[in-house]
């Protein structure tokens, strides 16, 4: 390590990840003091945040650094690597923890399963083993830090392992994690070409064969798909996250899912030669089905945590589309297009990390103030909770991608990557993603539809149960955490310009392009393919929609003062209404049910003539879960079954057994 006078971004790095093993180990020590870890160390570990926020930024147009530590195995120490890749995804791992961090230290209590302190080092744990993943730079170190990730976030999520569905949840969660990271762990075996060096300088090194580039790139989509919950790798998304306490949900949703991204950027751009065009083919109809899919579920869910974790299958989905778009452009050699294909899927990645993390932080609060994550039994709370509905709500615009805010900037730049594909020389390509593109907007529509039933169930309308009323709004750390996060959205929607050149450091490094010199020539106005094709100014559009307002107020103020009366909602002249008339989450729901009905397994449940307290109710389940994991699990279970017989309780069988094991080992040998 350099001295301290001449210290290197990726020394500042390591010392905020030992600051923040620190902080765990300081919270082991202070099990039980909820006070002290609530509100010391979890701040303190949102200051470090903050520092590998910036640290990161510094880092993203210095040169590549690398270094090896002394830890591990002997002949496999950690070598370890910063460059405009890992410093993009640090950056934003800083940016969302930061906000998260903050919201956690008034978020946890007492008597929620795990104790505070312990809580807190798992919590810790979680953000420096992803850090470690962005600084891998060899495969040891990788799935070192990668199996460290899945680990610490299962005991996060079984934090309230009293409760049998979060045990369930939690073991489903590491399964597929552990699927997952047997893929990636295959993939690199076959990037290190029989060398036995597994660092990933060696793996640039490698030129493999077409046939062995393509088993590699598999076995990443598998794997990296697995922990980004593309279909059909999804169905732990909507069990973990309900499961877990928000803080973690946001963290999950809005911060590990993008090392999944990285993982597969990392492999497909950087460590593979090869870029073959139907590579990105491939990925795009993973992501579009994955985000058709998404969010159709998200449209009809009633529980508010399970509807965000379908927002990001859908919203992964979308990251997909759009690294199908640059290995296509890529595989054909047109970088500027590749260029903007990326710019957009990074620029997703950290929109995302902040109005999925607000959601979720939005949401805890709800959760806390409720005790419900029923959408049919909440209503009318930003009456009681106006900080979180009014922060909900900035979140709820970006996701629906809505301008001025970051959602709505990664989405266009998305739809306008497709205005290239004409040129691309497959005529399949040429006539099939059109199609594509036209599913994105349904998509989009779809994403808008979901995100006005979760805010406006939640926070409109009139409270559906007595107890609503006496809600709480949110205290001052959760307040400043969900301030930083909405902050964050509305900073990538009025500066796109300025964060997608932070972007070209990346793309320049990956396809050799970028977009900062033609966005130079637009000022304040980003028109990625020329102002003859498409423009868009964030900050005039914001300044519209605010005369707008103005204009409405005063026209109002003007013409109708004083002759305005104060009535109930029109509800087709029936003056009596209560909250039980509302439009439910099933309600707004149904008509998404029946025209995308085949895309579920609907159960209705009738009431009978003798039922005291009649109930129609129609639950949602995934076909999925019944053609591919039920059948996996029941033959599983007979194979145990079969097993288990061979446990006779004797000591005499199990020498038989022993003797047997040894006379065919030896037999082997002599053969």
């Amino acid at each position: 390590m350099a001295s301290p006078a001449q210290w290197l971004a990726l020394d500042w790095i390591l010392v905020i990840l030992g600051a923040w093993l620190a902080v765990g180990i300081v919270g082991v020590l202070f099990l039980r003091r909820l006070a002290f870890v609530a509100h010391v160390l979890f701040p303190a570990g949102a200051v470090l945040s903050l520092g590998l926020f910036a640290v990161a930024a510094i880092a993203l147009a210095a040169t590549p650094e690398v270094a090896v530590l002394p830890i591990g195995l002997p002949a496999l120490p950690f070598h370890l690597r910063l460059d405009s890749l890992s410093a993009f995804f640090l950056m934003v791992i800083g940016a969302a923890s930061a906000g998260i961090s903050t919201f956690a230290a008034g978020y946890f209590r007492r008597g929620e399963g795990t104790p505070p302190g312990l809580l807190c080092l798992e919590y810790h744990v979680f953000l420096v083993s992803m850090a470690g993943v962005l600084l891998a730079d060899d495969a040891y170190s990788f799935m070192v830090m990668w199996e460290t990730m899945a680990l610490s976030s299962f005991f996060l999520v079984t934090a309230n392992h009293r409760v049998p569905e979060v045990r369930s949840a939690g073991y489903l969660y590491i399964t597929m994690a552990r699927i997952g990271a047997i893929a990636i762990l295959l993939c690199f075996g076959v990037l290190q070409a029989n060398t036995g060096d597994y660092t990933f300088a060696n793996m640039r090194a490698q030129s493999l064969s077409p046939f062995w580039a393509s088993i590699g790139f598999l076995l990443a989509l598998f794997g990296f798909g697995a922990k980004a919950g593309v279909l059909p790798l999804h169905v732990w998304l909507p069990e973990a996250h309900p499961a877990a306490p928000s803080p973690v949900s946001a963290l999950m949703s809005g911060v590990m899912l993008n090392t999944a991204i990285y993982g597969l950027l990392r492999v497909t751009l950087d460590l593979l030669h090869l870029r073959l065009w139907w590579w990105g083919g491939l990925l795009l109809a993973v992501g579009l089905a994955t985000a058709l899919f998404g969010v159709v579920f998200a449209s009809v869910q009633t529980d508010m945590k399970r509807l965000l974790a379908y927002s990001s299958i859908e919203n992964m989905g979308l990251v997909f589309v759009g690294l199908g778009l640059t290995l296509i452009f890529a595989g054909y050699e047109m970088k500027p297009m590749a260029a903007l294909s990326l710019t957009a899927t990074l620029y997703h990645v950290a929109s995302h990390s902040f109005f999925k993390s607000l959601l979720f932080l939005g949401t805890g609060s709800v959760l806390h103030a409720t005790s419900e994550r029923n959408l049919g039994k909440l209503g009318g709370l930003i009456r009681t909770m106006p900080w979180v509905g009014w922060l909900t709500l900035l979140g709820v615009l970006a996701s629906a991608g809505l301008p001025p805010l970051g959602g709505f900037i990664s989405e266009w730049l998305l739809l306008q990557s497709f205005l290239f594909t004409p040129s691309l020389p497959v005529p399949l390509l040429t006539m099939l993603i059109p199609v594509v593109a036209a599913l994105i907007a349904l998509v989009a529509a779809l994403a808008g539809y979901t995100m006005v039933k979760f805010f406006g169930v939640i926070f409109l309308g009139q409270p559906r149960e007595e107890k609503l009323a006496r809600a709480h709004d949110a205290g001052g750390w959760e307040r400043a955490g969900m301030l930083w996060l909405a902050l964050g959205c509305v900073v990538l929607g009025l500066l796109p310009t300025h964060f997608i050149r932070l972007i070209d450091h990346v793309t320049l490094t990956l396809v050799g392009a970028g977009l900062g010199s033609r966005l130079g020539e637009n000022g304040w106005l980003l028109a990625p393919n020329g102002l003859e094709q498409a423009s868009y100014g964030p900050v005039i559009f914001l300044l519209g929609i605010l005369a707008s307002f103005a204009l409405a107020y005063l026209l109002v103020r003007a013409l109708y003062h004083g002759r305005m009366r104060r009535a109930r909602p029109w509800a087709c002249g029936f003056p009596w209404g209560t909250a039980r008339m509302q439009d439910t989450a099933e309600g707004f729901g149904q008509p998404i049910r029946q025209i995308f009905e085949a895309f579920f397994v609907m159960k209705r449940e009738l009431p009978t003539p003798f039922d005291a307290n009649p109930r129609y109710r129609v639950t949602v389940e995934d076909h999925f879960w019944r053609w591919l994991y039920v059948p996996i699990m029941d033959l599983a279970n007979y194979l145990a079954r079969l097993a288990g017989k061979m446990q006779q309780g004797r000591i005499s069988v199990y020498l038989l057994y022993s003797f047997l094991t040894l006379a065919a080992t030896l037999l082997a040998v002599m053969r």
